[in-house]
């Protein structure tokens, strides 16, 4: 298991774990660009507007969160490989049992459908890993979590590295140091998640 007191220093530096697909060997990340959804400005696509106005899924927050990041962690149809290791797992359960990492999770006829985790310091939230067993469950929850991180004064929701999905979903990058200075700030921020 990684050490929390580690763990969480690295992510007030800018750091964040990883694994090794082929032999789960742990490593740190710190890209020179950074993935964020913009709070203030997300708007999330009209589909998941309307689902959300059909009540078409119910939204929680830490309600199976084990169960979320294993379903994160499990490999995908298009993507055999998971960088979200075992000791991955066991250490953010460890800080979910802390009070420090949380899951949102989206239910469809009671059965989870889709949701994300990440950890919460300060004003920032650092977003890990979704998944989706039906469509658009992981934008719906990635919506709840928005509107939630606003509702509570968040400052920031990292997403960490730039993908194609993340581009589509709203997230833009900025560099290393002007992502240290976002840190800085939200950190500094003192709110509760829940």
């Amino acid at each position: 298991m990684i050490p929390v007191d580690a763990l969480l220093k690295a992510y007030r530096e800018g750091f964040f774990p990883m694994a090794d697909a082929s032999d789960g060997q742990l490593y740190w990340c710190r890209p020179e660009m950074r993935a964020l959804f913009p709070l203030e400005s997300y708007r999330p696509s009209r589909d998941v507007l309307r689902l959300q106005r059909r009540g078409e899924y119910s939204v929680f927050f830490d309600s199976d969160f084990e169960a979320v990041i294993r379903a994160c962690a499990a490999p995908r149809k298009d993507d055999p490989e998971t960088w979200i290791s075992g000791e991955i797992v066991e250490t953010y359960i460890r800080i979910h049992e802390l009070g420090l990492a949380h899951s949102v999770e989206c239910r469809y006829r009671g059965e989870l459908a889709g949701g994300l985790y990440g950890i919460a310091i300060g004003g920032a939230f650092f977003g890990e890993s979704m998944f989706y067993r039906r469509s658009y469950a992981s934008q719906v929850a990635l919506w709840h979590l928005v509107c939630h991180l606003r509702l509570k004064g968040y400052l920031m929701l990292d997403a960490q590295i730039m993908n194609p999905h993340l581009r589509r979903l709203g997230a833009v990058e900025v560099p290393h140091d002007e992502y240290m200075r976002l840190l800085e700030a939200a950190l500094r921020k003192k709110t509760a998640f829940l």
